[in-house]
């Protein structure tokens, strides 16, 4: 099972096509997203993408129960800090900012600790736990826009540049 993850994608629709467009071709079949989608608006570009998404909020997710209501309406699942989930035997954990990153990848309770916000790609092992941050879908502070693709049963990890 290959999962998707992005983060940070702040309403860039092109973005967000391009993610959608890459997780389809490679066959992904769960996305991940971190949090700060920003607007309700900047979601139906991922149902391009062919799968379900989990989402956390992150701190410029702003209209909260209106992106709640949208999410449902896609019969996807997003959470108002973390988000836990088992997917092809691997359990994960997710969280928008960085703080309890090392104490959940410490734990030993996952195999895939996910965060954003830093807008800064980082893929690192503490370990057995994976952990990774894919960077800004949107590209608004560095330039890059990056999604990661993670193959479960291996847990090798492949970063996609959208824009070069």
């Amino acid at each position: 099972m290959k999962l998707g993850i992005l983060a940070d994608s702040h309403d860039n629709l092109p973005a967000l096509v391009a993610a959608a467009a890459r997780f389809k071709a490679a066959g992904v079949e769960h996305v991940l997203h971190a949090g700060d989608f920003v607007a309700p608006f900047s979601l139906p570009p991922l149902v391009e993408a062919g799968a379900p998404v989990t989402a956390v909020f992150g701190n410029n997710d702003g209209e909260r129960l209106y992106l709640t209501t949208r999410f449902k309406e896609f019969g996807w699942t997003v959470q108002p800090k973390f988000a836990f989930l088992e997917l092809a035997g691997r359990r994960i954990a997710m969280h928008h900012e960085p703080e309890p990153v090392e104490a959940l990848a410490a734990s030993g309770l996952y195999d895939l600790v996910v965060y954003g916000h830093t807008h800064t790609l980082e893929i690192r092992q503490v370990g057995d736990v994976v952990v990774v941050n894919p960077g800004e879908c949107g590209g608004w502070l560095t330039g890059e826009q990056t999604v990661v693709i993670v193959d479960l049963p291996s847990m090798k990890t492949s970063v996609e540049r959208l824009n070069g």
